[in-house]
């Protein structure tokens, strides 16, 4: 137990101390700066050149937005002809078919808005051209399409008064050839001296302990896993994910693979401050977010390690933690530490079923979640806190009698009206498709079972993984419950909308704000003047985003999480859990 405490203290503290140079060496790379990979800078002429784009040219925040979204029409286009054709593609040594067209959706646009919601098993759902050329490109193309969009942000912010907020073609190549390629090449040759595969041979033949024979897939796993993980996708190369021996074989690849998720989404924070040139700033974000982070973590971890109730009243020893759905070669510890660190990302990688974490755990996980402001996906969490500071701003200058200002910007009604979309669009998602799903549950029962029953378990448990998928989807993160059947048409439809909605209103609602607001007159700061850099405003922004953000969400908790988690402390014997219908 002592061993598992250390390991996730060390983690956090490698986390804290890498994030502070790292984001010293991103805000460098966005200003033009020199830094130690200027060397790139002929194969980003060369890219330029080929792609006919000239990266000196500043564009308003509406062009910006455009190029954005148009690049990510084509790659949709993309992904869906490689994943329905697969099967007739090279690289197929397993001879794996083609998606349908429902699936092929689902995973196209999941991988498309940086998801991994995945509908299939990875191992067996792909081709090797498919993980490459589909999953593993969309997984740098999309990580750094959102980091594109917070440089633009800051880009603007960083001007008294400006028209323009940078080019999105330049931020998605430095993006890519100067942040997240030369990380992955890093944390790749650390996980291939830990046994993670990276070959193109076919499924290998193993002879079990019991004499009969297993196939055991294996392929280009050390080049996937890096980007899945430092993009904050998280992917599973594997239909396990994290949790398979192939994958993430020993406990230091578990750490290396944690710290990876957390890394550039915590230092993108501290780039900001540093990029403004308001460092005090950075530093109040970072640190409530922080603080939030590491109380999801005091829950999850005590809560895995404790055990469940339900075995200790049979008496069986739980010396390990409470270890259902968990590699006993990483230990209860480890899963509840990766839980929270992959939920307050949109990073889904799992290396434990969250499907069998305990309540209180799930319901962290799915708070993590419906914030969606912890950190977050590299670039797009930061995105989303700043909507709360324009909502915490205004709200703050109401209750003290000013114009409500964000570095010398007026925040109006026109910015606040967006602000306001885009925090009340995520909890709609979530509950409205949530509601959907328990009707049809309940009234449209030839429909459900048409489609193999979706549910695995009934009660409280079931609420939670259908509540688990909206959120999981609108989040951009794509774990699961996986007691969930959700391979049908209505749940690859209905989460592939939900995915498109939350990715792209919410970055449409928030370039605007920035590029409006940079826009207005520059109003130097004064005596009255509020500041968003002290821990008072900390405090209000964290505010703001529990009450519009977390509390929405907790009558649901009510039936589900919360429900489930004080059935455990009713004697099995006087319990009788409720089915949904």
């Amino acid at each position: 137990m002592d061993t598992e405490i250390l390991g996730v203290i060390a983690q956090i503290v490698l986390m804290v101390v890498l994030s502070y140079p790292l984001g010293i060496y991103i805000a460098k790379v966005y200003k033009g700066e020199k830094v130690w990979s200027d060397f790139m800078r002929p194969v980003e002429k060369f890219i330029y050149r080929f792609s006919g784009i000239n990266p000196e040219e500043e564009m308003n925040w509406k062009q910006f937005l455009k190029a954005l979204l148009v690049l990510n029409l084509f790659w949709f286009v993309w992904g869906m002809v490689l994943l329905v054709c697969q099967g007739y593609l090279p690289l197929n040594p397993d001879g794996n078919l083609g998606q349908t067209a429902h699936q092929a959706f689902n995973t196209c646009i999941s991988f498309m808005v940086n998801c991994n919601e995945q509908h299939y098993s990875g191992e067996t759902g792909l081709t090797y051209f498919t993980q490459l050329f589909v999953i593993m490109l969309f997984q740098f193309v999309t990580a750094a399409t959102g980091m594109a969009a917070m440089a633009g942000i800051m880009k603007a912010f960083s001007k008294k008064t400006t028209a323009t907020i940078g080019n999105f073609w330049k931020y998605l190549v430095l993006s890519c050839t100067r942040i997240l390629l030369p990380l992955s090449l890093l944390v790749g040759f650390m996980l291939i001296t830990q046994g993670v595969p990276m070959g193109f041979d076919g499924k290998m033949e193993i002879e079990t302990l019991e004499g009969t024979t297993q196939y055991v897939s294996q392929g280009p796993a050390a080049a996937v896993v890096p980007i899945k993980q430092l993009g904050t996708n998280g992917g599973g190369y594997f239909g396990v994910n994290s949790s398979h021996p192939l994958e993430n074989p020993t406990y230091l690849s578990n750490m290396v693979e944690c710290i990876s998720i957390l890394i550039l989404p915590m230092s993108m924070v501290l780039a900001f401050g540093f990029y403004l040139k308001r460092k005090k700033l950075g530093y109040s974000i970072y640190c409530v977010m922080l603080v939030a982070f590491l109380i999801g973590v005091a829950v999850n971890v005590s809560q895995e390690m404790g055990g469940n109730p339900r075995i200790d009243e049979m008496g069986i020893a739980q010396d390990g933690g409470a270890m259902e759905g968990k590699e006993v070669r990483l230990g209860a510890g480890a899963t509840g530490f990766w839980s929270v660190v992959t939920t307050v990302t949109s990073n889904g990688s799992v290396n434990g079923m969250h499907d069998s974490t305990m309540p209180l755990s799930g319901m962290i996980e799915m708070l993590n979640m419906q914030t969606n402001t912890w950190f977050g996906g590299v670039g797009v969490g930061w995105m989303n806190y700043f909507t709360f500071i324009i909502i915490a701003v205004f709200i703050s200058g109401l209750m003290v009698g000013r114009t409500p200002e964000f570095l010398g910007h007026k925040v109006e009604a026109k910015e606040m009206k967006i602000a306001s979309i885009v925090a009340l669009l995520h909890p709609l998602v979530i509950l409205v498709g949530t509601a959907l799903a328990a009707y049809l549950y309940v009234y449209a029962p030839t429909f459900v079972a048409s489609e193999g029953g979706w549910l695995n378990n009934s009660g409280f448990h079931g609420l939670s993984e259908m509540l688990y998928e909206f959120t999981s989807c609108a989040a951009n993160n794509g774990s699961g419950f996986e007691g969930l059947g959700d391979n049908t048409w209505f749940w690859n439809v209905s989460c592939g909308i939900v995915l498109i909605v939350s990715r792209f209103i919410p970055i449409v609602g928030q370039v605007a704000i920035a590029g409006i607001m940079a826009n207005k007159k520059y109003i130097p700061e004064s005596a009255g003047t509020l500041k968003t850099d002290t821990v008072t405003f900390g405090v209000m922004t964290f505010a703001v985003i529990v009450i519009i953000a977390a509390l929405a969400f907790f009558p649901a908790h009510a039936l589900s999480t919360l429900a489930e988690h004080f059935s455990l402390s009713v004697s099995y014997t006087h319990l009788t859990l409720p089915t949904i219908a």
